[in-house]
């Protein structure tokens, strides 16, 4: 059905349908998980006591329901920062202010293993679309708030995990030091990955930089948390432990929202650890 827009600079309803993710103000809990994947969006479902489907259009994806009585939604936001970046400025419109990505990432480190559980709490900005929200001393950080969650998520479900640095590229091949076509492979493309892996950076992913620079800029929380399918010094892949992290996820959400009601009785603007004593 066409839908009449309020302008170009301005791309949504006058009910605030945003234009990419055909969602408006009340769809969305402030509380979104964002995968890559919009399959991964009837995963995250699944694990909910309750929810539904709202809208699939283009890559994005979208769901909310409630988890442990806790009001929880997921947008599929596709591969790489220019796609997430979109979600985050439309869903960000519509009054979501807490953002997880639930994803899946390699690993540069011989001791972080499949399935492991990396918690990224700040990115190495090596994408495009961070770039263009701002120069590029400016530090791609998670919320304070959100990790420290994931980091409670783990140890109450006994998962292995790490904390650290990773890398966003915009290039899933040569950016992260694989060989292209015909074994194309740059030397700048070597040296990145022996640079980083040196440097003590966990991983590779497409997003965080992205996310971490933008929700910055506007005040709004993000964190990261994803399951190691790859190790690339051990050459390894498989695709296990997606249910890990979207479990981690939904329970950070959970930890979250406990502490925000704290926050609000007690009249404080963060989170630490004081409040729960």
């Amino acid at each position: 059905m066409e839908e009449r827009f309020k302008s170009a600079d301005r791309p949504e309803t006058s009910e605030g349908k945003q234009y990419h993710i055909d969602l408006k103000p009340g769809d969305l809990s402030p509380y979104l998980l964002t995968p890559g994947d919009p399959g991964r969006v009837d995963r995250i479902l699944k694990t909910w006591d309750e929810g539904k489907i709202l809208s699939f259009h283009r890559e994005y994806k979208s769901a909310t329901g409630k988890f442990k009585g806790i009001d929880i939604s997921a947008l599929s936001t596709g591969i790489g920062g220019p796609s997430l970046a979109i979600a985050i400025e439309e869903s960000a419109r519509i009054g979501v202010n807490t953002f997880i990505r639930v994803g899946t990432t390699g690993s540069i480190q011989k001791d972080i293993s499949l399935g492991d559980i990396v918690i990224i709490n700040g990115a190495v900005r090596l994408d495009g679309t961070s770039n263009q929200y701002v120069r590029v001393e400016y530090p791609a950080v998670a919320s304070f708030e959100v990790t420290l969650a994931l980091i409670e998520a783990c140890e109450e479900l006994g998962y292995k995990y790490h904390v650290g640095i990773g890398a966003s590229t915009d290039s899933f091949y040569t950016g992260q030091g694989r060989p292209g076509l015909n074994n194309y492979l740059p030397s700048f493309a070597k040296e990145i990955f022996n640079d980083l892996q040196i440097a003590n950076v966990m991983n590779f992913e497409m997003e965080c930089a992205a996310l971490f620079t933008i929700t910055s800029i506007y005040k709004l929380r993000a964190g990261a948390l994803c399951v190691v399918i790859a190790n690339r010094i051990t050459n390894e892949f498989e695709y296990i432990g997606e249910e890990k992290a979207i479990t981690v996820a939904n329970y950070a959400v959970k930890i979250l929202s406990h502490w925000d009601s704290i926050k609000r009785e007690k009249g404080k603007e963060y989170f630490y650890p004081g409040l729960i004593k």
